[in-house]
């Protein structure tokens, strides 16, 4: 049994692994939280880009459906990190301010993060568990994974239990699109959603509260363009998909923008589920989670996480 002074890894600094870490750090464990990027937050993403202009390129906003998501949302309100946005829908749609990451860095708040560190692989060694990545490694008590289900098979060895299990889920991909345009430009909606359209979802990311105020429009393409396109270079489908959007605004000519990028989400939508709320091992020492074991919100994502702390903490 893992005693009260082991020490735990989480793998992912999205809303998975921050909730886990948060929880587990608030209840004395001893816990370290590693993720490959510079930021936090996964797919809750803020670009900043020259121009005053700033992108929501991941995740728009979230939606509570339960008491304990939306109870952490609200004293996330009250810290002043997120806000409410009318989207004239039955549950309040909350945003992260000043941006998405907003909300990731209000979790990530007091924890012992190392970001820029890409972990390569997990071997287990005398009972206990060895990260490992370039340049470096640490062995650990506990470890924690809470990367897309497709990406976990590749730490792991092949002929590992979760492998067959992680095999049933699926996830899809998302293409997206960030243009920065004058601040006179007028839009003819602030955001649209469109589900048999190639730009499923469009939106003037500027006028959520507490943001710049350039002209800041991100548009996500549906899964089947998503698809047909997902290799090519991100200038590339950045340029397709500025005609389509201009098309959406009425705007007759392509036009040039201030600011052009794209950005490819590989594994940005859950399609089918694992269909509960983590994978772990017999000796509870190695677990796995995200919103894909549960569907494609974060409130999934943050079901699964406090699942996996409240586990863990019974064995403190």
């Amino acid at each position: 049994m893992v005693g009260p002074t082991a020490k735990t890894a989480v793998i992912g600094a999205g809303m998975a692994g921050l909730t886990c870490a948060r929880e587990l750090m608030q209840r004395g464990v001893d816990v370290v939280v590693f993720d490959k990027g510079r930021g936090l937050g996964g797919r809750m993403a803020t670009r900043r880009a020259e121009g005053g202009f700033q992108f929501d390129h991941g995740a728009q906003y979230v939606t509570p459906q339960s008491d304990g998501f939306s109870a952490m949302l609200k004293q996330a309100e009250a810290a002043g990190v997120v806000a409410r946005w009318p989207q004239d829908r039955e549950k309040p749609a909350y945003v992260g301010v000043p941006g998405m990451t907003g909300l990731a860095k209000h979790l990530g708040n007091g924890l012992t993060i190392r970001k820029e560190t890409r972990i390569e692989s997990i071997v287990k060694s005398n009972g206990r568990w060895k990260l490992i990545w370039q340049g470096g490694d640490e062995t650990f008590d506990r470890v924690v994974i809470t990367a897309p289900a497709p990406q976990i098979g590749a730490l792991l060895p092949d002929a590992h239990p979760f492998n067959a299990s992680l095999k049933t889920v699926e996830m899809t991909p998302c293409l997206t699109l960030m243009v920065g345009l004058p601040g006179d430009v007028e839009l003819p909606f602030v955001s649209r959603r469109a589900p048999e359209a190639d730009l499923k979802w469009i939106v003037c990311d500027s006028a959520k509260p507490g943001r710049p105020d350039a002209t800041c429009i991100v548009a996500h393409a549906s899964r089947d363009w998503s698809m047909r396109h997902l290799e090519l270079d991100r200038d590339a489908f950045a340029k397709l998909m500025l005609p389509l959007l201009c098309t959406a605004l009425g705007i007759s000519a392509v036009i040039t923008p201030a600011y052009l990028s794209g950005h490819r989400w590989r594994y940005a939508f859950v399609s089918r589920p694992l269909g509960r709320t983590y994978l772990a091992d017999e000796e509870e020492t190695l677990f796995a989670g995200g919103d894909w074991c549960l569907g494609a919100k974060a409130e999934d994502a943050w079901v699964s996480g406090q699942a996996i702390a409240a586990t863990i903490a019974k064995r403190v």
